[in-house]
């Protein structure tokens, strides 16, 4: 790193982005960047850090920066079209991540579905027990003196994870999405194949997932899951309102019980790729199993709250997998609960191109809920409405506006769960205050 230059963010607000900069601050490293100016969930830890966000501008571009522009920009953008002009050092997020990681042992997270979530875990356990560099998905970054260990999210959308290559992998799942990007599932495999040919030391996938098998590598690759075909499985699984607990058996070699306070099939899968990646670090078990017990989870994943008896979930569920596996959880800690789910559909094309999936996933649910389509900063507009989906969903189907949240006052003591990767929360903070203006009339 040059210390005499200022790393200019283009975009810090951005998860991967924000999570970058908190790296690079911790490391001694001049930050700052520019950003929308409406608040975002991200900017309380950039803030916390004294890391200055200006409002994008020209102006912002000068001489001793070094710029890393966030991959939702393109070369138009005013401050990116500066500093290219001026002749600065300009790296792309994920070409600067691959810098990064460097000198450390590196672990990529990668999947469809999981990164964050599994990124978060891992992040947790390891740095209660070596130093240890993150960048998790949900905008937390840190960075430690002399770190061993150097977690991050691996984004497979437009290939970016290529620009990394890790000493070890997990690959949670490949699932068909990013349909703007990726022309086919054949086209997403052939990317984690790519990946899989640029890890250095191990690959750890989930042993359900056909597709992941029939990966090759010049590395060994090891399979986590619930069967007697996987190097790592889960046996003796107990789900309870409090959490999971299992023994883990490593070619049959009984590992002893671990245990997550985590919901949902998929969080023991998770915490299953966490012991495989410490197991062959030769990390003490005893603290991977001490540590595994404490983690709270990652923002945005299946985040609760209670507000006048009603239990509410927010989650950043945007793919039918995701859906089904939220609901499963919801379903585990809430067993006598009715659980209704507000769904923001999250691009035109995703909606489109997985209409039915998501229309089998949301009837998981005891009644469903749908608000517009998001409409992204890439996808402005599209051929299909939420109504187009809502016909096919048989458990409800209404569709919500932000003014009127006043369906969901038909459930007491019971589960909401609010999904999506777009501005969901503005739908959830609508609910949250009729319920406290109703709490307080009551009272």
């Amino acid at each position: 790193m040059n210390s005499n230059t200022v790393f200019h963010f283009v975009g810090i607000k951005g998860t991967g982005m924000s999570a970058m900069a908190l790296i690079l601050h911790d490391r001694g490293e001049k930050v700052q960047g520019s950003d929308i100016e409406q608040y975002t969930f991200t900017q309380r830890g950039l803030e916390q850090a004294g890391i200055k966000i200006l409002p994008f501008s020209a102006d912002n571009i000068h001489e001793g920066l070094t710029v890393i522009a966030g991959n939702s920009f393109t070369d138009d953008h005013p401050e990116i079209k500066k500093a290219r002009e001026m002749g600065l050092t300009v790296y792309r997020y994920h070409e600067f991540l691959g810098k990064m990681i460097k000198g450390k042992t590196s672990i990529g997270v990668s999947g469809a579905h999981g990164k964050t979530s599994t990124t978060g875990l891992l992040a947790h356990v390891l740095s209660g027990i070596a130093p240890t560099d993150y960048l998790i998905g949900d905008g937390s970054g840190k960075g430690v003196p002399n770190a061993r260990f150097f977690v991050y999210e691996a984004d497979e959308y437009r290939r970016h994870f290529l620009a990394t290559k890790p000493d070890y992998a997990i690959m949670t799942n490949i699932d068909f999405d990013h349909p703007d990007y990726y022309k086919s599932i054949d086209d997403v495999q052939d990317a984690f194949q790519t990946f899989a040919n640029q890890t250095k030391k191990g690959i750890f996938a989930w042993g359900d997932d056909q597709r992941l098998r029939q990966l090759k590598a010049a590395v060994p690759i090891y399979y986590y899951g619930l069967h007697d075909t996987d190097d790592f499985q889960a046996v003796d699984v107990k789900r309870t309102t409090s959490g999971s607990s299992f023994h883990v058996l490593y070619k049959g070699k009984d590992l002893g019980e671990f245990s997550v306070p985590l919901f949902g099939e998929h969080n023991i899968f998770n915490s299953l790729a966490v012991v495989a990646v410490a197991y062959f670090e030769e990390v003490d078990l005893n603290e991977i199993r001490k540590e595994l017990k404490t983690f709270q989870g990652v923002k945005r994943r299946f985040s609760e709250r209670k507000i006048s008896g009603m239990t509410i979930i927010d989650d950043y569920a945007h793919h039918p997998t995701e859906i089904k596996a939220t609901i499963d959880a919801a379903r585990q800690e809430y067993p006598s609960k009715k659980i209704a789910v507000v769904f923001q559909p999250h691009t035109f094309s995703r909606t489109i191109a997985l209409m039915d999936d998501f229309a089998k996933s949301l009837n998981l649910a005891d009644e469903v809920f749908l608000t517009s389509i998001y409409s992204s900063p890439r996808e402005s507009h599209g051929k299909v409405s939420s109504e187009d989906l809502s016909k096919k969903i048989t458990k409800g189907g209404r569709i919500l506006s932000v003014d009127n949240m006043s369906p969901l006052l038909d459930y007491d003591n019971d589960v909401v769960i609010f999904m999506g990767a777009g501005d969901i929360q503005k739908y959830e903070k609508s609910y949250e205050d009729l319920l406290s203006h109703l709490s307080k009339k009551i009272n």
